[in-house]
């Protein structure tokens, strides 16, 4: 299993926040340089990027920041946030970016993922937000009508080869994270499922691993050091 720390990127900084709440944001990295070391110092060979300006207003606003991450690492680098459109997939991917997530798109344009898909591949992942089992979007500030876990069936049922579920409800919390989903999803789902949201102890790591989930995205826990990340990253693999 692929361990992938996480960066969320607003106004130019790394920070957290709080069940996906723009009003409870813990800034860690000034500047986001910073938090390459901390991920080299640790071993990590991956990195997961979210633009929360740019998920929130549909554009690309932190790209010049993750146009230095990149040009700075030697990173496999996921990148999410505002990517709504091919010319912004080309843009990312030409950057050196290994793989964009869509998220607000594949839901609100089906159309526009089912060709995404069929053109990028493995270089397109889609990102499932989920409250209540509902699917959010607009950087989690819409809720909609959709069954996240009937969603994700259609998003693997139309091939797209990487689903990132996130519960939104126990994001940032430092609480532990949805295993069930996880566990559920697991039984039904081809593609391959990252988990995300709320992970915070070794344990989760381990069983998630036995699930043959794909990817876990940590943030908050391996930043106030109640995850080490180095460890995780070995008993992932």
């Amino acid at each position: 299993m692929i361990i992938f720390p996480a960066i969320d990127l607003k106004n130019g900084e790394a920070v957290r926040l709080t069940q996906g709440d723009y009003n409870q944001v813990k800034v860690y990295f000034k500047n986001p340089a910073e938090v390459l070391e901390f991920f080299k110092k640790n071993n990590s060979q991956y990195l997961h990027i979210v633009d929360l300006d740019g998920a929130s207003s549909g554009k690309t606003e932190n790209f010049e920041t993750i146009k230095m991450l990149v040009e700075n690492s030697d990173l496999f680098i996921q990148v999410g946030g505002g990517i709504r459109n091919e010319e912004r997939i080309k843009k990312y991917l030409e950057l050196g970016v290994n793989r964009v997530i869509l998220g607000t798109a594949a839901i609100e344009n089906p159309e526009f993922l089912v060709e995404m898909v069929h053109k990028y591949k493995d270089k397109v992942a889609v990102s499932v937000d989920a409250h209540d089992q509902k699917v959010a979007v607009n950087g989690w500030k819409e809720v909609k009508s959709i069954d996240s876990f009937e969603f994700c069936k259609t998003l693997s049922d139309i091939g797209v080869d990487n689903i990132i579920y996130t519960d939104i409800s126990k994001d940032g919390k430092m609480s532990g994270t949805n295993i069930e989903i996880y566990r559920r999803l697991s039984k039904v789902i081809k593609s391959k499922i990252t988990a995300s949201g709320g992970i915070t102890y070794k344990d989760e790591i381990i069983e998630l691993k036995s699930l043959n989930i794909y990817g876990a995205i940590v943030g908050k826990a391996i930043y106030e050091n109640t995850l080490n990340l180095e460890e995780i990253i070995k008993t992932a693999e």
